[in-house]
């Protein structure tokens, strides 16, 4: 017994409330990457294969900011446990790629909405991986 009277049970609430911030940050990331990659999807399939050549590196960047984001969606969605390194560098490697991808949207006509998309990804990952001991 300490000064709280039952520091087992503060322990345990508090291990809890980080539980339940996990998984909620986790499930917003998870969130997040589908709605990123889906709107890297649509900006591809609406893009023309024989493009110019910054459109040619929008869709590179958007078609493996999708896959990357589907990746990250898939292993945060896994109900086993899994090792938080690769959890962190997962969430790391898409935020980063997603930074990417918004960046080039940016000086694309009409992709405001699908950068913002890769912005929110970026920043779900950022708060996922700050739960993350």
């Amino acid at each position: 017994m300490g000064a709280w009277g039952n520091p087992d049970r503060v322990t345990a609430m508090t291990t809890q409330q980080e539980l339940v911030r996990f998984l909620e940050d986790r499930f917003a990331c998870a969130q997040a990457c589908t709605a990123c990659a889906r709107a890297c999807v649509l900006r591809v399939s609406g893009s023309d294969p024989d493009a110019t050549d910054h459109e040619a590196l929008v869709r590179r960047k958007a078609l493996l900011c999708a896959e990357v984001c589907d990746a990250t969606c898939r292993m945060l969605a896994e109900q086993n446990r899994q090792d938080e390194s690769a959890l962190r560098l997962q969430a790391k490697w898409c935020l980063l790629v997603c930074l990417e991808c918004a960046q080039v949207l940016d000086a694309q006509p009409g992709a405001e909405a699908d950068a913002e998309a890769c912005r929110e990804c970026a920043r779900a990952c950022t708060e996922f991986m700050a739960t993350l001991n």
